[in-house]
């Protein structure tokens, strides 16, 4: 349900990015000469810009919605949603504030979903405990090494007291 929104605005907007482009252009504006610095191939037209999010929103969406990669969807939908917030808030309306708490209660939603593990043990759970096995793994290596040294020196003493 959290990915729908992303799905039907993306695909609204890819329809029709004139509507977006006009507000974002405000945005991409202050962020053109930043991105023709990176790389003099990335598009800096507020349409192409608009429409390449609004494309990355129907993937994301999607495969939030249908499963698939959730947290990195859930993320790429969070970052996209900054910078819509921010064009949302520089446009003004009498709306701006209902927009605006929209907004971060869907970034809130995408950030637990980012951040949820379904149940499964997170990367630092795992690695911690890997840790502590790989350590008990070595002790135990450890204490047998010092019992078969123990038994063979004891082996040794009594070979050696034997006749011949």
């Amino acid at each position: 349900m959290l990915a729908s929104i992303f799905v039907v605005s993306g695909v609204r907007v890819l329809l029709r990015p004139d509507d977006k482009a006009e507000n974002a252009r405000r945005l991409t504006e202050r962020v053109t000469p930043l991105l023709e610095r990176t790389d003099p191939r990335i598009p800096t037209d507020p349409r192409t810009l608009v429409r390449v999010k609004a494309a990355s929103d129907v993937i994301a969406g999607l495969a939030l919605a249908t499963g698939h990669l959730t947290r990195p969807s859930a993320a790429v939908l969070a970052a996209n949603l900054i910078p819509a917030t921010v064009t949302d808030w520089s446009t003004g309306g009498a709306d701006r504030t209902t927009r605006f708490l929209r907004n971060l209660s869907l970034l809130g939603g995408l950030l637990l979903a980012a951040a949820d593990t379904e149940g499964r043990p997170g990367l630092r759970y795992r690695t911690s405990h890997a840790v502590g096995k790989s350590q008990r793994s070595v002790k135990r290596a450890v204490r047998t090494a010092r019992r078969e040294a123990k038994i063979a020196a004891l082996s040794a003493s009594a070979a050696r007291r034997l006749p011949g």
